[in-house]
């Protein structure tokens, strides 16, 4: 899924440096509605923060695998959901200083409740938020995933009155 690449670079003014760079296939971002307006987020162990966080759900691009299919995957495996519509919102570097990745935000609708497949290393909670509640679990830091803070502020700041 990964692999490391470290570069010999010549930056501007002549400079010579190294350049480490995490090279990624890239991953996509589901964020869930639900008829009543409320977001579905999961809730995980991240072992590289030592801590559960809450997000929206995410996962890697498979290879030969479409942005699109992958949401709708990535969506069922983690919430047990299957999405009526499902629209590309935009896409974002979420580390590019050494991180190749481009993650795909994807907005669901129409969500229809099916039976949830995680992987065998995904110990997965689900929860359903209110705008008010994600307001204010941003307010109190209780979100501190970066993806999650880029769609949540995107419903947040360009959906308010939908």
């Amino acid at each position: 899924m990964v692999r490391l690449r470290i570069d010999r670079v010549i930056e501007p003014g002549n400079v010579e440096a190294t350049r480490e760079v995490v090279c990624h296939r890239g991953s996509v971002v589901v964020l869930p509605l639900l008829d009543d307006g409320r977001v579905l987020l999961v809730r995980q162990f991240r072992y590289a923060t030592g801590k559960s966080l809450w997000e929206l759900v995410a996962g890697g691009i498979e290879q030969g695998e479409a942005p699109r299919a992958a949401a709708l995957r990535e969506l069922l495996e983690e919430t047990g959901y299957r999405a009526g519509s499902l629209d590309r919102l935009f896409s974002f570097y979420p580390s590019p200083g050494f991180l190749s990745e481009r993650m795909v935000l994807f907005q669901a609708r129409g969500l229809v409740r099916s039976k949830a497949c995680p992987e065998s290393d995904e110990r997965i909670r689900l929860g359903r938020f209110r705008r008010a509640q994600l307001r204010s679990m941003l307010r109190s830091g209780k979100i501190e995933d970066g993806k999650t803070l880029v769609g949540v502020l995107w419903l947040l700041g360009f959906k308010r009155d939908s």
